[in-house]
């Protein structure tokens, strides 16, 4: 399997996880508010603190993203380009979103794909104090309740980065049995959530949410991302029987390299490693 060597010593526990309770809701993201309080306002309103979204059409202006890059000091295995800031209203096709925080403050981990006003179809990192809502439009999310994503330093990869923690109830109303995750690098995407659902006795899952990278990617339509560095969102997944009985996971996702390409499919199992981290929400179903 691919890997690249990242500038810190790798940990023992190469799964982070909190296991919290949460629910699946709806809200609309208000017009002419930065994306990252909309976003909270959003969660706020149903009585969490943070938790994962995902969304489709958008609408975003002012806006300020980075794409992935090379490292110019060595210091990281890869790193983020100069930001661009399109002008105009920029046209999201897809995204998904961490919501945490970060030196005690909330923040968000978000990528997606769009087109620029221009029509230069891109994607990246979104930045969140550079980010307005122009329009209003609908994400799907889902809250967590007795864990909270928060951004600290990661001496493997020598980034700050969202990690999964233990939080206190917030008395919102839940439904459902999730785990907050964070995957490190060098190890399988599917393979990764496949053994920790086995090992929990998990036998159903849904993924909410989705933020983070890849060595390049592998597809099962056949195509392949060579550029080894990759900001990827997760479209659509679920970890469930396979048709021999035994755990598949199935990650349809969306990314752009650092050579500008994007690729959208899903991904092969056992096929593509985690570059620096992915972040994401197991909904337990069974």
């Amino acid at each position: 399997m691919r890997s690249i060597k990242q500038p810190g010593a790798p940990v023992a526990e190469r799964i982070q996880s909190v296991e919290a309770r949460g629910r699946a809701f709806s809200f609309t993201l208000q017009a002419g508010v930065p994306l990252l309080e909309a976003a909270r306002r959003g969660f706020a309103a149903e009585g969490f603190a943070g938790g994962v979204l995902n969304f489709e059409r958008g609408a975003l202006g002012p806006f300020g993203y980075v794409m992935p890059a090379l490292s110019k000091t060595g210091e990281n295995a890869a790193f983020y380009s100069d930001t661009y800031r399109p002008g105009g209203i920029t046209r999201t096709s897809l995204g998904s979103m961490t919501l945490g925080t970060r030196d005690g403050a909330p923040f968000f981990h978000c990528h997606g794909l769009w087109t620029e006003a221009d029509g230069k179809a891109s994607g990246g990192h979104m930045l969140p104090d550079e980010t307005i809502v122009a329009e209003p439009f609908e994400v799907e999310a889902f809250g967590l309740d007795g864990a909270m994503f928060t951004a600290e330093p990661d001496p493997e990869t020598n980034f700050r980065l969202f990690g999964p923690v233990a939080a206190a109830s917030s008395g919102a109303r839940t439904s459902s049995r999730a785990f907050a995750l964070r995957l490190r690098p060098n190890q399988d995407f599917a393979g990764c959530l496949e053994d920790f659902c086995r090992a929990r006795g998990i036998s159903r899952a849904r993924i909410h949410g989705g933020v983070g990278s890849t060595i390049g990617a592998r597809f099962t339509h056949g195509g392949v991302t060579e550029p080894f560095a990759t900001e990827l969102a997760i479209t659509s997944g679920a970890i469930a029987p396979g048709a021999a009985g035994t755990l598949e996971a199935t990650l349809d996702v969306a990314l752009i390299d650092y050579a500008g390409g994007i690729a959208q499919g899903r991904l092969i199992r056992g096929d593509n490693p985690v570059l620096m981290t992915m972040e994401l929400v197991l909904e337990v179903l069974g």
